[in-house]
């Protein structure tokens, strides 16, 4: 087929040998990562995203080619017109109009294809968890280890819908700035205040009506003697009512009772801090207003703050990234018997291996090990000669905990990312439930701990004490600090070890 000699310009035979080649390019990478074993993210990127890009500049390049060789010509006569002449009597026309649609129709397909193989790359947990494999490590490993782990990051933080979408895309735009130019924060700050409301991603699957039973939990831990004597809590958690009939008129899932509705202001961005709290009935329209006592805040720098209005997500901030603390997962470790818990002191030496802040991951694999050794070289040099061979597959334990649990790189652990749930570790429930948050009448947010769990037994194993009715044991400390758990938060003790 002869082509217009309009064809034969340097921009548009530039363009034919783009797009020829991005075309190659594409369907080389589609065949190989078809027939390759292993998933590779950056193959993906080129082939939906990066190559795509050349292959559409290539096909433009070649009518503006054209166009723009036509205007360079002597300018049309007024007899004739400045439209092109669409003469289908014309075999040469013909054929190459029908040559030409023929082309666009196979390119209009190809192209559909593959905007939507690059929209399902991009939505994809891939996508997000591995193509910034550096800045998005914490995230992507947490998620692995996270009871959500088959659900995709796009289903909380995208949504259904048109508007999320774009929303996501914009600002993936700039986190692809923020990456290429090294401008993210280290750690990355949470929570994310433009997230999608857990009314429209978590409500999808946890139904809020549904009746949530009580549950129970039982709690193994470790002390730091010779024996890392166990020590055991079982606790009743009062996620509902005893009684299903009685929907969410108590319980800890309360908080979602539809009948009332929970704001507060925060006076920083973790919202750690919280001074103003405000309950309204929906039923009876009756109004509470909440104020910390103890950290009082002015009225005018309060009108200053949001009000947030409580969700899912104020207690279950970490659902799907949940960085475990050392002593929680050191503990999980002796359970389930990764950490040979008969080792003299290796609750001790786990600990004072982890108190210490790493840098990178590979000091961190290297000083471990180097300070558990000579933890025991130093003091218990007999115990060492021993017990070589299982204090080294413990060493190799609690580096592989460490690493899905502390990412030095992105400054991301259990002391950036607190976790809400309980008052343990962070002030959790105790940033509302203080007895410090009063009402003009003196009524308070309790902090009553029967409120949300009952416990059912306590103490070292073999020795424990046992609730022998619906009430539950007043809490024993399992290292005795004289009732200071009853004035002073958890988190005033226990935040602390970890930083």
């Amino acid at each position: 087929m002869k082509l217009s000699r309009n064809f034969y310009n340097w921009m548009s035979l530039a363009g034919v040998a783009i797009a020829a080649n991005s075309l190659l390019v594409i369907v080389v990478l589609f065949l190989f990562s078809m027939f390759s074993e292993n998933s590779n993210t950056y193959l993906g990127l080129f082939i939906y995203i990066i190559v795509p890009m050349f292959l559409v500049i290539g096909l433009l390049m070649i009518p503006l080619g054209i166009i723009l060789k036509i205007r360079k010509k002597e300018a049309p006569t007024e007899e004739v017109g400045n439209w092109p002449v669409f003469n289908f009597n014309d075999p040469k026309f013909r054929k190459g109009f029908f040559a030409i649609t023929m082309i666009t129709i196979v390119l209009l397909l190809i192209s559909a294809m593959g905007s939507y193989e690059a929209f399902k790359y991009s939505e994809s947990v891939e996508f997000c968890g591995t193509l910034c494999h550096k800045v998005m490590e914490p995230e992507y490993v947490s998620y692995q280890h996270s009871p959500h782990a088959r659900v995709a990051c796009v289903e909380c933080h995208v949504g259904e819908g048109a508007g999320w979408y774009m929303k996501s895309k914009l600002s993936g735009l700039y986190q692809v700035y923020s990456v290429t130019f090294k401008k993210y924060a280290r750690p990355i700050e949470t929570p994310l205040h433009n997230l999608r409301p857990a009314r429209e991603t978590c409500e999808r699957c946890h139904w809020p009506e549904k009746f949530y039973s009580r549950k129970l939990v039982n709690i193994r831990s470790y002390l730091t003697d010779s024996a890392s004597t166990e020590w055991n809590n079982s606790l009743m958690m009062k996620i509902g009512p005893e009684f299903s009939s009685l929907g969410h008129s108590e319980g800890i899932h309360w908080h979602i009772n539809k009948d009332f509705k929970i704001e507060y202001a925060s006076t920083t961005n973790d919202r750690e801090s919280i001074p103003w709290v405000k309950m309204t009935n929906l039923k009876t329209g009756e109004v509470k207003t909440f104020m910390d006592e103890e950290n009082p805040i002015e009225k005018a720098a309060l009108d200053t703050l949001p009000a947030r209005t409580m969700d899912c997500m104020d207690c279950h901030n970490r659902p799907s990234h949940l960085y475990r603390s050392p002593t929680f997962y050191i503990n999980n470790a002796m359970v389930s018997g990764k950490i040979p818990k008969d080792i003299p002191y290796i609750k001790k030496a786990a600990m004072e291996a982890l108190k210490i802040t790493y840098t990178t991951s590979d000091s961190a694999m290297t000083e471990i090990e180097k300070t558990i050794v000579g933890f025991y070289k130093e003091n218990y040099p007999d115990i060492y000669t021993k017990e070589t061979a299982r204090i080294t597959a413990a060493i190799g334990a609690i580096q592989a905990e460490y690493k899905v649990n502390a990412f030095p790189y992105m400054r991301a652990d259990a002391t950036r990312y607190l976790n809400h749930i309980g008052h343990l570790e962070s002030d959790g429930c105790f940033r509302c439930h203080s007895d410090r948050h009063k009402t003009e009448k003196g009524e308070t947010i309790s902090r009553d701990c029967d409120l949300c769990h009952t416990i059912i037994n306590q103490g070292p194993t073999g020795n424990l004490a046992q609730s022998t009715t619906d009430k539950s044991l007043e809490f024993e400390h399992p290292v005795p600090i004289k009732g200071a758990w009853k004035t002073s938060f958890c988190s005033e003790c226990h935040r602390v070890l970890y930083e």
